[in-house]
């Protein structure tokens, strides 16, 4: 799924995307489109994917949700989620 923001991406936008891909156990992929993204916000996101992979391990399941982080310019003809909106 991928989500975007013109501007800083911060910790409360990670929280806020987090919500939104956890009601989802099929999404399987965090794309994040932002002009910058705080340490905090990436350090969110990865703990995220870790702890879907650690539960996933512990109940037996194959689970796992890969981040992928852009940044840099973000065009306003790009789809996706716009993390302003949420």
């Amino acid at each position: 799924m991928l989500f975007k923001k013109r501007g800083t991406f911060t910790e409360e936008d990670a929280r806020k995307v987090i919500e939104i891909v956890s009601k989802r156990p099929n999404e399987r992929e965090i794309i994040i489109m932002a002009e910058r993204i705080t340490d905090e916000a990436k350090r969110r996101l990865w703990d995220y994917a870790r702890g879907v992979q650690l539960m996933a391990d512990m109940t037996g399941e194959e689970r796992k949700v890969r981040v992928e982080i852009l940044e840099g310019y973000v065009s306003k003809h790009v789809k996706g989620v716009d993390v302003d909106g949420l």
